[in-house]
Parts: structure tokens; sequence; C-alpha cells
């Protein structure tokens, strides 16, 4: 199909599919969410299920599966070795991407923590348009540092650049000429730069990354974890991609790329992972840590019905209609948004709707969290779980000093095809009496702070009883109502 876009109306987005298996939510009265936090410790990550009404979290791996999907499950070749399920895979991930080799892992950061193995040494410098937070980890456990060298669009909140994921080429050839070629292991594209509000870069500046690294022979390795996305982006928004399908497109980015890697959990809606690549040396080293660490290497620590679901999946994202939904529908909401005066990042971008915590709260200094307050603000007034993507997602250096986040974003994550438009309306009006009260909303302090990757189980209190306060005000504005 050449449309991509589906809507009625003013703008509104039109579900490209039809519900057939449903699942009981619960919304849970305000007392009881207040409490759920607070069990929690401010941290959206420890909150149980049963007290969440709707979750944004994350796309990881809470896609919904199609029919084909459930149906291929049912054929899996459940064989340790040898398997047809992972022959099945292959073929699939060879007919996509035009790459040689395929080693499997149960999931994205697996491949990090491999590949930093085996390319990372102790001084190593990693430039990359913009990292995340296990990415990073892996690369400094192994003694590497990274370089982050967006375009200077990339950090404004408020922006019309298309692609702000793009990476600045005369500050990547600075890096090479500082460093020398040497120190460089590889430079890391990541489509949808997860942390900067799931903005796509250009085929167009793809294509400059290449002419650089081929001139100094440093290979390029592309996190395609939010690829579905980013094609979809450079098919609406690149004037040279669009008279090319999804499939050509997802050939010329393989093309230019030496090493791929994926989450499956976002890329394909199953659970699972793995790395793509075209070089048998490399591929022969790589090998190797398959058994040690996920599997033998026709599972890789997935299961083979999840494998199944990942070949139907992956094919299942070429289709035009099926990865314009998650866009098309955080367009909306941003858009929504905006119109109620509460700050977004713009261009709306993939993965999810992002909300700019730090002028939304500007009350609120940035070594209070901002981002992790106004999610714990959300989730007591509306059971909506979103994420925080701030100074709580980075981690204190050697020295034990702090990082600042050079944004404070509040994500919430609209996983493909889970999410009826009302309940996105829901967000939006839950959202807008929030930020009517946001003066009520305090800053945190943390009472438990792990060493490592804090943003996924350590606890938070309130600096003051702000929470009991927002409370208040939302039972007197909509009495005993949720």
């Amino acid at each position: 199909m050449t449309n991509v876009k589906f809507y009625y109306g003013e703008n509104v987005p039109l579900e490209m599919h039809k519900v057939r298996i449903v699942q009981k939510l619960n919304l849970v009265p305000i007392e009881r969410r207040l409490q759920a936090i607070t069990e929690a410790g401010n941290n959206t990550f420890l909150l149980k299920n049963a007290d969440i009404f709707i979750d944004m979290l994350t796309d990881s791996g809470v896609n919904a599966m199609s029919d084909r999907q459930l149906a291929a499950m049912m054929i899996a070749d459940d064989s340790y070795a040898g398997s047809e399920t992972f022959t099945r895979l292959e073929n699939k991930i060879s007919e996509i991407f035009g790459m040689d080799y395929f080693l499997p892992t149960h999931q994205g950061r697996a491949c990090e923590n491999i590949l930093s193995q085996i390319l990372i040494k102790p001084g190593d410098v990693l430039p990359m348009n913009y990292h995340f937070t296990t990415t990073k980890a892996h690369i400094v456990l192994n003694g590497g540092s990274i370089e982050e060298i967006p375009i200077d669009e990339a950090l404004n909140i408020t922006s019309d650049c298309p692609f702000k994921g793009n990476m600045d080429i005369d500050k990547l050839k600075g890096i090479i000429n500082k460093h020398g070629a040497a120190k460089i292991p590889f430079v890391r594209l990541e489509a949808g730069t997860n942390l900067i509000g799931g903005q796509p870069f250009s085929l167009e500046n793809m294509e400059e990354v290449r002419q650089v690294c081929d001139e100094f022979g440093i290979l390029i390795v592309l996190d395609a974890s939010l690829l579905a996305d980013n094609l979809y982006f450079m098919k609406t928004r690149e004037e040279k991609c669009k008279d090319m399908s999804i499939r050509e497109l997802t050939r010329a980015i393989s093309d230019l790329s030496d090493i791929i890697y994926f989450s499956a959990r976002k890329l394909g809606c199953a659970r699972g992972g793995g790395i793509i690549i075209n070089d048998q040396e490399l591929f022969l080293k790589i090998r190797e840590f398959i058994p040690l660490y996920e599997g033998f290497l026709t599972y890789g620590g997935m299961s083979v019905r999840e494998i199944e679901a990942i070949t139907v999946g992956l094919d299942e994202t070429m289709d035009e209609d099926m990865i314009n939904q998650s866009p098309q529908f955080i367009e909306f909401m941003v858009e929504e948004l905006q119109k109620k005066g509460v700050p977004v990042v713009t261009p709306a971008g993939g993965l999810g709707c992002h909300i700019d915590a730090m002028k939304f709260l500007d009350h609120i200094p940035q070594n209070q969290y901002p981002a992790g307050a106004l999610a714990s603000a959300l989730f007591i007034v509306s059971g909506v779980r979103g994420m925080e993507r701030g100074t709580l997602s980075e981690q204190r250096d050697e020295h034990g000093v702090e990082p600042l986040a050079n944004m404070e974003l509040l994500r919430l994550a609209l996983p493909r095809r889970v999410f009826t438009l009302s309940q996105v309306k829901y967000a939006i009006d839950r959202i807008g009496w929030l930020h009517e009260n946001r003066r009520l909303v305090g800053g945190l302090t943390f009472v438990d702070e792990p060493k490592n990757l804090r943003f996924f189980f350590g606890k938070l209190d309130t600096v003051s009883d702000w929470q009991t306060q927002l409370v208040d005000r939302f039972k007197k504005d909509f009495g005993d109502s949720m």
C-alpha cells in the first residue's frame, strides 16, 4: 500500500485491526493507588500490575501479538538443537536483512553484553547518536566510554526537525581525529533514540556515517530494536524514501550496517532478540559466547514458541499498515496534550508520548527528580503507569557525582495494537487535570539507591506531604469517582 496514514474526522487515528481477545483491567480507588506507589518507593517499575489501570511503562514485551503469530506458536519444533523453528527464523532474517549469519539471544541487552565483551577493550571510545541505559552500562563495565554526538537540534524539546536522532557528522570526524580509529571499535546508531523521545535518524544521515566509517575502517553497529518506528518516519518524512517499500528501506539500512542487533520484545512483537552479521570471522568469535550465556545456537535462551512468533512478527513489520499504528496514536496524543498546554517533545516520535517534566514541574529542582515525581503523581491521579527517562535513569560516576540528564521526560509508551482511543483519551484527560494542579506536586529523594541501574529497583520518598495534598484536591474535584 502507498497510503501509510489512516485517519477519520479531525486527524483522529483509525485502528487497523479488530480486538478478538481481551484482558480485564482494574481501576482501583485513589487511596489504594497512593498506598501502592508508596509501597513501591515511588518507582513505577516496582508497582504490581493488579494496581495498574493503563500500563504505559514500556512497549518492550507487551505489544499485542497477531492471530498469525499465535497460530505459528502451535507448530513450534521443540528441539534443543537443530530446531526447524530456528531455521524458519534464520531464513526470514536472511530474507529481510540480506545478511548471512544470525545468532539468537533472549533479548537486546544480551546482545549488548556479548558485543561489548568481544569488541570493547579498556580505554576504547564509542561514538553514538545517543546512549541507552543498558548499552552504556555494558560499555562502561568493559572499560569503554561513550561519546554522544547527536545533532544540536536533538536536545531541543520543542522542534520541527524531522530527524532529531541524526548523528553530527563533523563531531564524528572530530572524535576519530582526537582518539584515533584504533580506539574506536565501532560507531553505534540507535534507531528511534529511546531517551530523547523516540526520535529517528534519516537514511541520508546513515549514509553519511557509513562514508566516514569506511574512510577510517570502523564498524557500524545498529541497535534496531525500534526500527519499525524509524522505518515509518523515513517513509513519511524523508523525500528520498517516499517511493521505497518498507522492505526496500530495511534492506538499505541493513546494507549500511556491519552488525545489527535487536530486542524482539520491541521489533517483532514477541520475546527474544539476536545479532545479525555478514562477516564470518566476527560471527565465529561471537558464536562461542551464545552457548556460554544464552543457550544452544538454535534457541539462544528463547522458547521455540517465541521464535515462531518472532518470525511472523518480523514479516508483519514489513507491512505499512502495521508499523503506522503506534506512531499515529502517539502523534494524536501529543497534539491533544499540546492543546491543553502540556509541554511535550515535538515532533511526535516513536515508542510513546514524552512529557517535558522539567517544564511541567519547573518548580522542582532537577536533583529532586521531576520526571520521577511526575510519574508518581500521574499514577496517583489516573492509575496510568509511565516511565521516568531523566536523571533517575542515570547513575553516579566513580566519584559519587550524579550527572544531571539532558532531558527530564515522562515517557508514556503506546505498545503496538494494545490500547483503544478511549483509553488514550482518558490518559490525556488526567494529564490535563494534573497540569492544571501541577504546583501541588513536589520532589523525591532516594532512600535506597543501588549502584547500577538504580531506576530499575531503587526506592524514593517524597520531600514533603505533597501526595496527600494531591489526593485531597483530586477528591474535591472528582468526588468519589476514581
